[in-house]
């Protein structure tokens, strides 16, 4: 889909056909909607339960949400719904598939003069062997880019520091998005130019960028005919981060004994002592936005300029990486209280320049993916415009959530115009 008013169309009609299966069901079935809503609820609501326990109540609340949600399955079937349900499903998948065609961005960066010396850094066995798969130390040699690879017990901020005082000046690292940080962080040190190369396994910061993720290779280009653009880092404790930083149950979690084996499990056996009644909760206290000071929180996540969550397109993409501001979203369980109150919003979400979470002892941390314990405090802070980026032209060159609006209402405006030849970008 490259045409924008194309997918923008496309999306709007498969988005009122989905309304229109939806809408007919619920009337031709009635009241068997209502009674599907009712067992999902009291299914959630269970499963709840089950998770935040141990022992016997464990074993009756996920047993009851197993039966709930069995109950909804075999009436849908009876009720002839299955169809209905798989239809809602494919047109909802595609609407969002097109919404984001629509939307997509293809930004045209300031040119910016080729380096004399770059370098690449490059893990073989990130992202399942990436660097290897597409022999990306032959590839940067054909562009005139030195390759530094990484081997078991490797100092990389050494390695990256030796490159310079020998001469190198722009930088570029293929891997993880914890090495991506390292480097990027001496680069803005050092006032030059830095390249992301996405043969990690997920490579979070070069898609908030604007690399493209399936084009490991092209990505070198960004120091052969590549535009320049300046980005923000953060920091907690003078640690600089390109992500994210996560406090809480997945904190608390990645800490574990076997975790890399076993992840969900893991987060799951966690629960019970995070959240659970007789759990010992989460020792964090932190300032909210109006002033007043909290110590609750399942999770608090700390990133990098602001992501977008819980959205049905571009959700955990973040659509800046230049506002100057940290993200700060915290999430309560549904039973949590605060400061022996129940907590008003499970969820809540702001910006601000700098944020500070104390405890009475260390911390766990998840740091760009990577498990820490920190010191408290923990003193955030944004690190506005220090990181000179360089991206191929080719690549889009901006996050794919840049053009998309915060709300619904705002999402099928901007459709409308779209499809109507009033926006192009």
């Amino acid at each position: 889909m490259t045409q924008p008013w194309l997918a923008a169309i496309l999306a709007l009609v498969l988005a009122a056909l989905t309304l229109a299966v939806v809408v007919s069901s619920v009337i031709a079935s009635f009241p068997r909607g209502l009674i599907l809503a009712a067992l999902l609820v009291g299914a959630g609501i269970a499963g709840w339960y089950g998770l935040i326990r141990r022992g016997t109540p464990q074993v009756f609340g996920l047993g009851l949400a197993a039966t709930l949600v069995l109950t909804a399955v075999l009436i849908m079937i009876l009720d002839g719904g299955v169809a209905e349900f798989v239809v809602v499903g494919a047109t909802a998948f595609a609407t969002v598939a097109a919404t984001k065609a629509a939307f997509a961005v293809h930004v045209p960066l300031p040119s910016a003069a080729n380096p004399a010396c770059p370098v690449l850094f490059f893990n073989p066995k990130s992202g399942g062997g990436k660097a290897e798969q597409f022999r990306l130390a032959d590839e940067a040699r054909a562009r005139g880019i030195k390759p530094i690879e990484l081997t078991p017990g490797s100092d990389l901020e050494r390695l990256v520091r030796d490159a310079i005082a020998a001469g190198a000046d722009a930088l570029a690292m293929a891997g993880g998005d914890g090495s991506q940080a390292i480097v990027a962080a001496i680069a803005a040190e050092c006032g030059l130019p830095y390249a992301c190369i996405p043969s990690g396994t997920r490579n979070h910061f070069a898609l908030d960028l604007g690399v493209d993720r399936n084009d490991v290779v092209g990505a070198l280009d960004a120091f052969v005919d590549g535009g320049e653009r300046t980005v923000d880092l953060a920091e907690v404790n003078g640690r600089v981060f390109v992500n994210n930083v996560s406090l809480g149950l997945y904190a608390e979690a990645v800490q574990a004994e076997g975790y890399r084996d076993a992840k969900l499990r893991t987060i799951l056996e966690t629960l019970p002592d995070v959240l659970g009644p007789e759990g010992e909760g989460i020792d964090l206290r932190w300032v909210g936005p109006g002033g007043s000071e909290h110590s609750s929180g399942a999770a608090i996540l700390v990133s990098n300029n602001r992501y977008r969550l819980g959205k049905a397109v571009g959700s955990g993409t973040r659509p800046k990486i230049d506002d100057g501001l940290l993200g700060i979203t915290v999430a309560s369980g549904p039973t949590g209280r605060d400061g022996g109150r129940m907590v008003q919003r499970p969820w809540r979400e702001w910006s601000a320049p700098e944020f500070e979470v104390r405890s009475e002892g260390p911390i766990a941390a998840g740091i760009d993916g990577e498990a820490l314990v920190l010191e408290s405090p923990l003193r955030f802070r944004i690190l506005p415009g220090v990181l000179r980026v360089r991206i191929a032209r080719k690549h889009p060159g901006a996050s794919p959530s840049m053009a998309m609006p915060e709300n619904l209402l705002g999402t099928a405006g901007a459709l409308l115009a779209i499809a109507a030849g009033r926006r192009t970008s």
